[in-house]
């Protein structure tokens, strides 16, 4: 049995749609087509049911499921335990973080990782959502939860600040901000309720019930662009604000919130060159960025 046309199979299980998992195999989703449609043939049995929303497994998809599972395992056991490469390590990494960290504390330092390992290669997936290992949707998982299920290996990569900041401009035309009392005098940004992707993103229930919200987004960059353009106030990360001079903080005493990011991997692959290697790196590069991720100054 071909093992290429198996792991294609566990992919699209996994992903459960084709353009899903074509993403992660790195090719067209009609070469997943072909693959599976050629493992059904010579199973002699449909192992997908072919729905709006994608593909879910048959009764013979789901026997055949734990099979492949145990084959994968078998071989990654098998790259664990072949010599290792004189050229270092090499394959995909893929590297799933929140939208800003993975764009502005990780994206400008993985060049240096590889340019040291010129056989490696990393996909940093910066995303305003939770990006889940049991789904293989990343290989390394930077999240604001703490995994509490399955066989993951979990550290806890760094806490980070965040305040509440305002433009410059905006704050100057509107009525001085001693207390919290006087913030019921100015609109705000934040997240959409309903697509909040984690409890931890709530800020605003502690400090603030606003009357209105002049702009809301699933992005925080887009939430720090409509602050920046005076839309009124935010929650936003130091390491996103602090940089800007257009904002400044507000109440800094109470309006100050700390959140933890954790860093996750299959236990599966903690023996793999290149997940050793990147996990390294990612936590070396975090331990530098200390001063921007809780900077001690007030502004």
């Amino acid at each position: 049995m071909d093992w290429d046309n198996l792991r294609y199979f566990l992919e699209l299980a996994r992903a459960g749609t084709l353009a899903a998992a074509a993403r992660r195999l790195a090719v067209e989703h009609t070469t997943v087509s072909r693959r599976i449609q050629a493992l059904e043939k010579q199973m002699g049995a449909a192992l997908f049911a072919r729905e709006a929303g994608g593909h879910r497994l048959t009764e013979a998809g789901r026997q055949l499921l734990p099979v492949v599972e145990a084959m994968e395992s078998a071989v990654m056991g098998a790259e664990r335990a072949a010599p290792a490469s004189h050229e270092g390590p090499s394959g995909l990494v893929r590297v799933g973080a929140t939208e800003g960290f993975g764009t502005l504390i990780l994206a400008p330092h993985l060049a240096q990782l590889t340019r040291k390992h010129p056989h490696l290669s990393i996909d940093l997936l910066a995303l305003p959502r939770m990006l889940h290992l049991s789904r293989r949707e990343a290989d390394i998982v930077i999240s604001l939860e703490r995994p509490t299920r399955g066989s993951v290996i979990v550290s806890r990569l760094s806490d980070y600040s965040l305040y509440l900041y305002g433009q410059r401009e905006y704050l100057a035309r509107k009525p001085l901000v001693a207390t919290r009392e006087d913030l019921r005098h100015h609109a705000f940004v934040s997240y959409v309720d309903d697509l909040l992707f984690t409890k931890e993103l709530q800020f605003l229930d502690a400090l603030h019930q606003p009357e209105r919200f002049a702009f809301r987004s699933t992005s925080i960059t887009a939430q720090y662009e409509a602050v920046r353009a005076g839309a009124g106030l935010a929650v936003l990360p130091a390491f996103l604000a602090d940089r800007d001079p257009v904002l400044t903080r507000v109440l800094p005493q109470e309006g100050q919130f700390t959140r933890t990011f954790w860093m996750s991997m299959p236990s599966e692959s903690k023996h793999l060159a290149r997940m050793q290697v990147t996990w390294a790196f990612l936590r070396e590069t975090v331990a530098a960025q200390q001063d921007l991720l809780k900077p001690k100054a007030v502004r």
